[in-house]
This record gives structure tokens, C-alpha cells and sequence, in this order.
């Protein structure tokens, strides 16, 4: 019988530090939070790949701002409950570092430490015992971590991830835009190189109407109204024409919604009109609702 390994960081304390710290992505997908993520497989499998790895095993994700850096940490904990990863990932949990949530509270940057370093060793310690599936740290906006981010009350924090990351007994998936991670990032090597990088680019109109299929049936349900192909795809055509300083999928999904908040609001009770597309779109653009067609 193999003994149990003896942890500096119980299972409990880690447990209940977790609970109180972080978001669990996997065990919220398991309750159904969140919508269907499509369009990304391509860019999950080269996350499942590299998390294969044994030693560069940290991805980066970079892209602008909407195009769903952050969906894809609901994207791979989607195929690791549906079984869609490899042996050695099935099982693993997917865990949002969320730096507010830790801090949030604290009184001091050591009070911030002494809640994090814990959660850091007690993952480490089981990720390198390998008695268990793998636990996966998310952190949106990873660039806040550096030391060169002064602007940030957790600059820094990366470099007590270090002896672990060059250990390889973490994995992380970061992501943040391409300008942020040059100006913040690649300034510090020892962090930039244990990081592999996936480039986001914007889904174009084809492929942002696949991801509005895909998620109109919860809004549908939301609504309890009826939301047709077409009415998905006018919104990305208005979107595109009339939002341009905002990125799809983003842009077009929050329209989508707002768009049937109003329909409703307004007493419909059946399909989505043009109209509520319409209004919403130049609400959204900050427009004249008459000017929008």
C-alpha cells in the first residue's frame, strides 16, 4: 500500500483556502455556470498540448480585449468534464487565481503573502507528488504581477511563483493583452521564458455567428423568447459596422443580450426583432438609434 504523502500544506488548510480565494472553473462547470465555449478548438488543443509538456508547461494567451482569452479557461475545464483531454489531465482542476479575492481584506502586502503563498505550496506539493490529477492556476491580467506593473498593489507577486514554475510544479495559464505582456512581461526573462504563447486573434463575422448559435439556446431560455439565425446575424453585421472600437466575440454577445433585455422589457414575448437588435447596437455604440440599419 503506498503511504500517503506527507504535505506541508493539509489537504484541508488547502481546501478551505481555495474555497475562501479562488474560483473553482471545473467544479462550476459541473454545475452547469456556464455557457457553451466554440470556436476555440483549435487554440485549447495547443493549451492540452502544452500542459503535456514536462518542463515548459505555461501558457500564455494574449490577444485584445474581447476575444475571449479568459472563455478559454471555461473552454478547458468544458473538455477536461467531458472527457476530451488526454490520461494525464483527466481529473484536473481548473483554478482562477483571482488576486482581488485574496486580497480583498488584508492589511498589510505580508497578510497578502500569508494567504498565497500556501495556496501556491500546497498545489505545488501535490502537482509534483503526482498522486492526483493536476491543479491548473488561471490568472487574467498576469501582467498586474510584475514587478515592473507599478501601478498594480501586486506587482511582484510572480516572483514568489518562480522557484516553482522553474521547478515545474505549477502549471499556469496567463493571459493578458500583446502590448501589456511586452511592456511588462518580457521585461522580466525568468518569467517570460517558462511561458509558451498563444496568440488570439479576433474571430471574424463567420465565426462569431458560430459562437452566437451556439449560446443563443441559454439566451433563449433566459428570455424565454425565440432568437433566429438571421437575428444573430444582424447583430454581427451591426456590431462590426458600428462598434468598432470594442472586439467580437465580445461586442456582439453583450448586444445580443441587451438586445433581448429590451425586447422583453418592452413586452415582447415571441422572436427577436430587428428593432430591439437595432436600439441595442446604438445604445451600445453610444449613437442615434436612428442611424443604425
Amino acid at each position: 500500500m503506498t503511504a500517503k504523502p506527507n504535505y506541508v500544506i493539509s489537504d484541508d488548510e488547502l481546501e478551505n483556502l481555495l474555497t475562501r480565494y479562488t474560483r473553482d472553473i471545473t467544479a462550476q462547470e459541473r454545475a452547469g455556470r456556464f455557457d457553451p465555449i466554440s470556436g476555440r478548438d483549435e487554440e485549447i488543443d495547443h493549451m492540452t498540448l502544452i500542459l503535456l509538456q514536462r518542463l515548459r508547461k505555461n501558457v500564455m494567451l494574449l490577444g485584445g480585449a474581447g476575444v475571449g482569452k479568459t472563455a478559454l479557461f471555461i473552454g478547458l475545464a468544458q473538455w477536461i468534464t467531458q472527457n476530451k483531454v488526454p490520461d494525464m489531465l483527466k481529473g484536473s482542476r481548473i483554478i482562477e487565481l483571482e488576486m482581488s479575492m485574496i486580497g480583498a481584506g488584508s492589511q498589510s502586502r505580508a497578510d497578502l503573502e500569508g494567504r498565497l503563498m500556501p495556496i501556491i505550496k500546497g498545489v505545488a506539493e501535490r502537482n509534483a507528488a503526482r498522486k492526483a490529477p493536476p491543479i491548473i492556476f488561471c490568472i487574467d491580467e498576469i501582467h498586474q504581477l510584475m514587478l515592473a506593473f507599478k501601478a498594480s498593489s501586486y506587482d511582484g507577486i510572480a516572483d514568489l511563483m518562480k522557484p516553482y514554475l522553474t521547478a515545474g510544479d505549477l502549471y499556469v495559464i496567463g493571459a493578458t493583452t500583446r502590448e501589456e505582456y511586452e511592456d511588462y512581461v518580457t521585461v522580466e526573462p525568468a518569467i517570460d521564458r517558462r511561458f509558451q504563447k498563444i496568440h488570439l486573434g479576433t474571430p471574424d463575422a463567420p465565426m462569431t455567428l458560430n459562437i452566437l448559435m451556439n449560446l443563443k439556446a441559454n439566451f433563449e431560455k433566459h428570455y424565454k423568447i425565440e432568437i433566429s439565425r438571421e437575428a444573430c446575424a444582424h447583430v454581427v453585421k451591426l456590431t462590426d459596422r458600428y462598434i468598432r472600437n470594442r472586439n467580437n466575440p465580445d461586442k456582439s454577445i453583450l448586444a445580443l443580450d441587451h438586445a433581448c433585455a429590451r425586447y422583453v422589457k418592452n413586452g415582447g414575448k415571441t422572436s427577436l426583432d430587428k428593432a430591439s437588435l437595432e436600439a441595442a447596437v446604438a445604445s451600445e455604440a453610444g449613437i442615434d438609434a436612428e442611424a443604425v440599419k
